[in-house]
């Protein structure tokens, strides 16, 4: 499952939710290349890992207050959410193997 997300609604979709699903935050902006490049490949794995977890795109351009609340510094920039909090990240563009990998550790 993937989801739009802002400021306003990033506590309900992001917080909230990874207590019970672990939510991807995938920050990014429609003039960053790698978040282009990176984009297909998010939703492909979030397709494939279902009712795993949720994928939430949250553009910067539009949500500077969650991106400055969580540190996002540069972009593409991935936090996954588990428990309310940030349990990893990882920044820039990854192959769809690396990404797999390091959620399989994480979920």
């Amino acid at each position: 499952m993937e989801i739009d997300v802002t400021d306003t609604t990033f506590e309900t979709e992001v917080i909230e939710k990874s207590k019970t699903t672990p939510v991807l935050v995938d920050f990014w902006a429609s003039w960053c290349g790698p978040c282009t490049m990176l984009k297909p490949t998010l939703e492909k794995i979030a397709a494939e890992y279902g009712d795993k977890m949720v994928l939430a795109k949250a553009e910067t351009e539009n949500n500077q207050e969650s991106a400055s609340k969580f540190g996002v510094m540069s972009i593409p920039s991935v936090k996954l959410f588990k428990d309310g909090k940030v349990i990893d990240e990882f920044v820039g563009a990854q192959p769809e193997s690396t990404i797999k990998q390091w959620l399989d550790q994480k979920l």
